[in-house]
């Protein structure tokens, strides 16, 4: 055994939080030979897998299949159905055909959620990983006390990971209850499908749900404090899908701030800052996180916040404390649970001596899980405008693609941005599928390839992807303009 190895087996590792930051940074810490301890209060996964992208994706999984459902007919399918029925009858019966049991939907939910925090902790203590069950809270930069129902738990530790995530901000006015003022994470509680939903607010989480729950049957108004849903994306995406809201019957009420939300005799009644008020039978508040860094020692061990509560990191998670690095949601950086999970890991192989890059936002994707989904990566056309960028752009509209009309799919686009010189820098994929859809452009923009080099690859014949091939060979064509 060599001195360098016998000093890595005597680093002692503790990581507060068991989200993607924290089990990806155990994981790599006792890889690289530390003793390693994981302290969680609430289940291994964090919320990512607990209350928020685990079980999100399932329910909005089950809202897609009643999306797909709506275009059978054109497709020829007729379920049980007498093929002498005209058909405007057709759609009717066929609608009454389908409905939503919430309860077995949020009991499957809620299973699969306790399955995947199950499997994280088995593939945890197969690899040596203790796990301390309880609030983490720093003592120090040195130590770690973990409170739980056993009482507290003093950890010594020579790298400390603080991974405590974020969790739902809610207006002073619309405290939530769990029964009809919710949060996300308390949407799986519910044993019935919503009357009327009323969301509150319009960024990726609000709309994700108010996009599942009128897939599912609810109807659903939309309060946005903005011009439009998703003011963070890219504009076409944004104005196509707020197109297909309202094509589903969702009412979005735009520029209008919530200011209230108050129980009624049977449901709520949401007030806005100018007066109106829109009824409903239920109210989710999607207005944001705040960071989970109070009360947990950071100021007192010498960590600097920001002034939103976020913990200051750069860019291989080091905080302003030596010996303390932060992952995820409570830095702030972006909120993925891929980009936590690579900041956990980067953390570890820092402060193990692992040879490590630091983090690139640029190669970073992201995805919104509406119907159609969104997904992005690298600049995007505001962003490549404001640089000054000379940049060409190509769109390929979705309808225009043969398998897509195979599908009866004819709302999303194809969208690439490219400098002059041929290297592509960024994306937009607005179309189902589209998590699957924008890798071929992570890839391109993560290794610096040119347009052409996209372009030169084959594709299958029919398929979605084939999309992407033709739009890069569309910026060829600009480039010899």
């Amino acid at each position: 055994m060599t001195t360098e190895t016998q000093d890595l087996q005597a680093t002692r590792v503790v990581v507060v939080g068991g989200g993607p930051g924290g089990y990806e940074a155990a994981l790599v810490a006792r890889r690289l030979g530390a003793a390693v301890t994981v302290v969680e209060r609430t289940g291994l996964g964090g919320s990512a897998v607990l209350t928020d992208v685990v079980p999100s994706k399932t329910l909005i999984a089950t809202a897609e299949w009643m999306a797909m459902s709506d275009r059978a007919p054109e497709l020829g399918i007729h379920l049980d159905a007498d093929p002498s029925t005209p058909a405007g009858d057709l759609l009717a019966s066929e609608s009454e055909r389908h409905f939503v049991d919430l309860a077995q939907v949020n009991t499957r939910t809620l299973a699969l959620a306790a399955a995947q925090s199950a499997d994280i902790r088995t593939r945890l203590e197969r690899e040596g990983v203790e796990l301390v069950e309880g609030a983490g809270r720093l003592d120090g930069p040195n130590r770690v006390v973990a409170s739980g129902t056993d009482g507290e738990r003093s950890l010594d530790a020579d790298v400390v990971l603080v991974a405590t995530g974020a969790t739902p901000r809610v207006l002073p006015e619309a405290v939530p209850d769990g029964e009809r003022i919710l949060t996300w994470t308390q949407l799986y509680g519910l044993t019935e499908l919503p009357e009327k939903l009323v969301v509150v607010g319009s960024g990726v989480t609000g709309a994700e749900f108010a996009g599942a729950y009128v897939a599912l049957g609810s109807e659903v108004v939309l309060v946005s404090s903005r011009d439009r849903v998703l003011p963070g994306e890219d504009p076409d995406a944004a104005e196509l899908l707020e197109g297909v809201f309202r094509n589903r019957g969702m009412t979005v009420m735009s520029r209008s701030r919530a200011q209230s939300a108050t129980r009624t005799a049977d449901g709520v009644l949401v007030t806005l800052a100018d007066g109106r008020t829109v009824e409903g039978s239920h109210v989710l508040l999607a207005v944001g996180s705040i960071p989970s860094t109070a009360g947990i020692g950071l100021t007192e061990a010498g960590v600097r916040l920001t002034a939103s509560g976020h913990v200051e990191v750069d860019k291989v998670s080091r905080t302003s404390v030596r010996g303390i690095y932060a992952a995820g949601d409570c830095t702030g950086v972006l909120p993925l649970a891929s980009v936590a999970a690579m900041q956990g890991r980067i953390a570890m192989s820092h402060a193990l001596g692992d040879a490590v890059t630091p983090i690139s936002l640029r190669s970073v994707a992201a995805n919104i899980f509406t119907s159609p989904e969104i997904a992005t990566v690298g600049y995007g056309e505001e962003q490549l405008k404001a640089a000054g960028t000379d940049y060409v752009t190509s769109t390929l509209p979705l309808a225009r693609n043969p398998r897509a009309k195979m599908l009866g799919l004819r709302e999303g686009f194809v969208k690439l941005f490219a400098h002059r010189n041929g290297q592509v820098l960024g994306g937009v994929v607005v179309a189902p599928s589209a998590s699957e859809l924008i890798f071929p452009i992570t890839l391109a923009v993560s290794h610096r390839l040119t347009a052409d080099a996209v372009a030169s690859a084959f594709t299958v014949y029919p398929s979605i992807s084939g999309s992407i091939a033709e739009g890069a060979r569309m910026l060829h064509q600009r480039q010899d303009d």
